[in-house]
């Protein structure tokens, strides 16, 4: 992993990759005082290129962001042309960007495992009957009736703004 302070210039620094994932690990959340609020922003392109932004219930498991849809809504139809994609979220003391690609996941003990997170988080996921996609008594209704499809975010970079003293803003090339 190749660690780029972006920090130096201002006497910062560099925020410690380990430190990140506990925080995401934990689940940590700002807190609830605190200016950042705890939604995930999936970023995927259109057709034409620019951006769609959308609050997403994405989850950090085995390293990494995933994220579910249905196959007809924009960010499904974007992933399946074009899959790079970035994730931005607050956690307590940080503000993380990891910037990536989207990788379905079919394979049925990924998807169950995944399923089983966002339980755990309150949201009652399961595996479909087929294994390869999740389904769950509720959902938002943009996303069409399930199956949905789960995403695997494979990371290529990340952004940290670390807020907590000393402070530090760092990429991570991976």
């Amino acid at each position: 992993m190749e660690t780029i302070n972006l920090g130096e210039a201002d006497g910062l620094p560099p925020v410690e990759w380990a430190a990140v994932v506990e925080k995401l690990d934990a689940g940590s959340v700002p807190q609830a005082d605190a200016p950042n609020a705890r939604t995930t922003w999936l970023s995927t392109l259109n057709e034409d290129g620019g951006p769609h932004v959308t609050a997403v219930g994405a989850i950090w498991v085995d390293g990494t962001f995933w994220f579910q849809t249905g196959a007809g809504t924009r960010k499904g139809r974007n992933v399946a042309r074009d899959r790079r994609c970035s994730v931005a979220v607050s956690v307590r003391d940080a503000d993380v960007v990891i910037e990536g690609d989207a990788v379905r996941v079919t394979e049925p003990g990924a998807v169950a495992r995944v399923a089983r997170a966002w339980a755990e988080q309150g949201w009652p996921a399961e595996p479909d009957e087929s294994g390869s996609g999740i389904t769950a008594p509720f959902n938002a209704p943009s996303l069409g009736p399930p199956p949905w499809n789960v995403y695997r975010i494979e990371p290529r970079s990340a952004t940290v703004v670390w807020s907590a003293e000393p402070g530090g803003l760092t990429r991570f090339r991976f």
